[in-house]
């Protein structure tokens, strides 16, 4: 989606609505730096102060992050996400925790609410990541781990749940990077929480959901904590 000139009311406004689709579209990637101050002047037919404050908006909001003397990058694709990486920084325990309290109750819906899709689906995820550990392939556990549980959230069918989820996303594929060990494949399995949610059996489903991020949770109570990448 190419910038376009804007209209001369409510400049800024304009400025920030169409950095905001960019970004969130991945029209501008998650980590990648935006266009130079000079280039969007020129390609939004403004002047740099108004740049500056839709920069500085959107900065503030989470979703843009300026590095002096580098650029400004882009650290969120939506305002709950830069919420979080802001509340939260760098600090894994506090994503963990985050991630804890809404895959609990995920699972204890989903365990409930799923359909023969969401198992099918399920299943084909966590084969797909347990395949990735046996070959020690980084890039592809974290991707589809992420994705295994946006997927298990999806099966609750709570919209509030879900959209609240898909906001921290960034965090989650975040945090599942900064906890895999690509040295070992002795990785937390996921087979008896997908068997719980099959079965119905809401407890052991949410025990299963909870039980991995609390094996996590602990671990970090021994070590120095790992910042997380903040183009993860």
């Amino acid at each position: 989606m190419p910038l376009v000139t804007t209209q001369r009311t409510g400049l800024v406004e304009q400025v920030i609505a169409q950095m905001r689709t960019l970004v969130s579209s991945g029209e501008w990637p998650l980590g990648e730096r935006i266009p130079t101050e000079s280039e969007l002047v020129t390609a939004l037919g403004v002047g740099r102060n108004t740049v500056r404050e839709a920069v500085r908006a959107l900065a503030h909001a989470g979703l843009l992050e300026v590095r002096q003397g580098d650029g400004t990058f882009v650290r969120a694709t939506n305002e709950l996400s830069g919420a979080v990486r802001r509340l939260c920084g760098s600090e894994l325990r506090r994503i963990l925790e985050v991630r804890r309290a809404l895959e609990v109750e995920a699972a204890r819906l989903a365990a409930a609410a799923r359909t023969d899709d969401d198992l099918a689906e399920l299943d084909a995820l966590l084969t797909a990541r347990d395949a990735a550990l046996e070959q020690r392939d980084p890039e592809q556990v974290v991707d589809r781990d992420t994705r295994f549980h946006l997927r298990l959230v999806a099966a609750s069918h709570n919209v509030l749940l879900i959209g609240l989820y898909e906001g921290i996303s960034e965090a989650v594929q975040s945090s599942v990077a900064t906890t895999f060990d690509p040295a070992s494949v002795t990785q937390v399995s996921h087979t008896a929480l997908l068997d719980a949610v099959r079965s119905g059996d809401a407890r052991e489903a949410a025990a299963e959901a909870g039980g991995f991020l609390d094996e996590l949770l602990d671990s970090l109570g021994a070590q120095p904590e790992k910042p997380t990448s903040p183009g993860a």
